[in-house]
């Protein structure tokens, strides 16, 4: 009896002494503490969040192959650098080190992983040398120098068709804009512009001849269509000039160029040019300046412009 007394006693005891020493560790675990055998502290500690597009890929945790797979949670980690690779079948597989920070989650949730075999569709059906998206019409355009045709197709290549007739122009055009009303093309070199009008075979009888125009002021950067769609912003080595979209159009020098502009931008909405030109400052330095010219305002301006231009050099020519 007397022993199985001390038996029992030693038993709630130790039972005691237990559940004394798991106590820490049950309470750090609650509140997001880990012992760190490392430092022989309890540490707060933080986690990793992995989620991939496709879902379902494999994770190899330092090394080892969890049972989870992403999206997936990685919880109750110490401080430190951990190594993740992320591995899906027919994939391009993902690797990386991984910074985990008391009290934080480090979170890898736009992880791509890329399919080995991408999905390429041929969608050309003509011969072409050059092309250019319309997003917003959701149409892809084709140049074809040999037969001086443009053809056109929605963005998967169906509905294809010729649009246009190209006049030709040397060398090759560097550059093509379309009309913001999809209803003209210009195409350009350093020294030519060409515009031609677009629109199906059944249109033809209907359409514009198509014209190139000689450009002599200087050599073509870059030109775009302003929103009425009759005046086009030229960018030369020398200046910016608006012209109008005929064939005996004359420039109008609006920007003259200290430097050829290199690096410009055309918000198309707004009619407005954004341009880098050098200047030289009061201490005798040329310094690098943003500038912004906008074309947002009436067309009359450019017009009446341009019938000055023209008189002026109707003059010259008597």
């Amino acid at each position: 009896m007397l022993t199985e007394q001390r038996i029992r006693a030693f038993l709630f005891y130790l039972s005691v002494l237990i559940f004394l020493t798991g106590l820490p560790v049950i309470l750090s675990s609650a509140f997001g503490y880990k012992f760190d055998r490392r430092t022989f502290k309890f540490t707060k500690t933080g986690l990793i969040f992995l989620k991939t597009q496709p879902a379902g890929a494999n994770i190899f945790f330092n090394n080892k192959l969890l049972a989870d797979k992403t999206p997936a949670t990685i919880r109750e980690l110490l401080p430190g650098d951990y190594s993740i690779k992320l591995e899906l079948e027919e994939h391009f597989s993902w690797a990386g080190e991984v910074r985990v920070e008391p009290n934080k989650a480090a979170l890898l949730d736009k992880i791509i992983l890329f399919p080995r075999r991408p999905n390429i569709k041929h969608i050309n059906r003509e011969r072409f040398d050059s092309c250019w998206v319309d997003e917003e019409k959701g149409t892809v355009y084709y140049a074809n120098y040999a037969e001086n045709s443009v053809y056109a197709s929605d963005l998967d290549g169906m509905r294809n068709e010729k649009i246009a007739d190209l006049l030709n122009i040397n060398p090759p055009a560097a550059g093509w804009r379309v009309s913001p009303d999809r209803e003209k093309l210009l195409y350009f070199n350093k020294h030519q512009i060409g515009i031609t009008y677009l629109g199906s075979e059944r249109d033809k009888a209907v359409k514009k001849a198509p014209f190139v125009m000689e450009y002599s002021q200087g050599s073509i950067e870059d030109i775009f269509w302003h929103s009425d769609n009759y005046h086009l912003v030229v960018i030369s080595d020398r200046s910016i000039e608006v012209l109008e979209a005929k064939f005996d159009a004359s420039p109008v020098e609006l920007v003259k160029l200290n430097k050829a502009a290199a690096r410009i931008f055309f918000n198309s909405r707004e009619d407005t040019l954004y341009f880098i030109d050098s200047q030289k400052a009061d201490d005798g330095k040329v310094y690098e300046n943003l500038y912004k010219l906008e074309l947002n305002t009436r067309i009359f301006p450019f017009m009446e412009l341009i019938k000055i231009k023209t008189n002026e050099q109707r003059q010259i020519s008597e």
